[in-house]
């Protein structure tokens, strides 16, 4: 199969099409919101459940990769504590260093399950996921700052 008919089947079957201004525009009101510290505006732009579920999961993963088991993984509210303005702020301060007036749309990426990615520059992983969700796209994901074996 020709890479041009993959990527059709990609876009009318799982609408994996590149981040659309949709996400972009989401994803400039989650940092400008960050930014500014408004965490009624923040709290807008983020879907909590996905969001505690996917830290939880970095977490539990990063506790068994270090021979730790913690039936059930943190606590909600831990995992609240987590996400907030400045969690956000920490994550893409190097990639937005201007401040949430720089065009956030061309950073963004569409990774395989049809998600907003902003990579990390050096590793690639995703330091934001978005997602389409209820209509609206929406903060899913955030990594988790792990601590690594060279440091």
């Amino acid at each position: 199969m020709s890479r041009l008919a993959a990527a059709l089947i990609c876009l009318t079957l799982t609408g994996c099409a590149p981040p659309t201004d949709e996400a972009a525009k989401n994803a400039k009101r989650l940092v400008s919101a960050a930014w500014a510290d408004d965490l009624t505006r923040f709290e807008a732009e983020i879907d909590h459940d996905a969001v505690r579920e996917d830290l939880r999961r970095q977490i539990v993963e990063a506790g068994r990769a270090s021979g730790i088991e913690v039936d059930g993984g943190p606590s909600d509210l831990a995992l609240d504590r987590m996400i907030g303005p400045q969690a956000v702020r920490a994550h893409v301060s190097e990639k937005v260093a201007q401040g949430p007036t720089e065009d956030i749309r061309d950073a963004l990426k569409t990774v395989d399950n049809g998600q907003a990615c902003l990579p990390d520059d050096d590793s690639g992983d995703c330091l934001l996921t978005f997602a389409r969700r209820k209509g609206a796209w929406r903060l899913v994901g955030l990594q988790v700052d792990a601590p690594r074996a060279d440091e």
